[in-house]
């Protein structure tokens, strides 16, 4: 299946089962392929495999937190381009600038409202989409120019 007819894909990165559940449930209704990783290292293995659209990733995680996964994942270029929203019971101000410090697209915060989150999620995954087929031009164009040679 060609990038242009694949669902998008959700990664959920929680280590409480009950969180998890709740996203998977709350996110039933849209038509996208889920994963589930468990922790920190899990969470950066899986984006390997997968290759999400976006990842709901929690802050407070086993072997490596939010922020580090965030960071790790926005300054390599091969996952930069990832979505993150970070779903988080932390909304100390301090924690809103540690998460925009490392990178992330966006927050919701614990308990997560379904209407809410879902909006975000179609914002964030029409967002993808459109920074993938501008891509998608940029490297169209930049062939033609090439097959076309040097313009006098």
């Amino acid at each position: 299946m060609s990038d242009e007819t694949r669902k998008s894909r959700i990664l959920i990165a929680d280590d409480n089962p009950t969180n998890v559940e709740l996203l998977e449930a709350y996110l039933s209704d849209l038509d996208c392929d889920i994963a589930v990783a468990v922790d920190g290292r899990d969470t950066l293995e899986k984006v390997q495999q997968f290759q999400p659209d976006l990842i709901l990733l929690d802050i407070m995680m086993p072997k490596l937190s939010g922020f580090e996964v965030c960071k790790l994942l926005k300054e390599n270029p091969e996952t930069s381009g990832i979505m993150i929203l970070m779903v988080t019971a932390l909304n100390e101000l301090g924690d809103i600038e540690r998460g925009v410090a490392a990178g992330t697209d966006d927050f919701l915060s614990k308990p997560v409202n379904k209407v809410e989150l879902l909006k975000r999620v179609e914002n964030m995954l029409k967002l993808r989409h459109v920074s993938d087929e501008l891509e998608r031009l940029r490297r169209y164009i930049e062939n033609v120019e090439q097959s076309l040679g040097p313009q006098s």
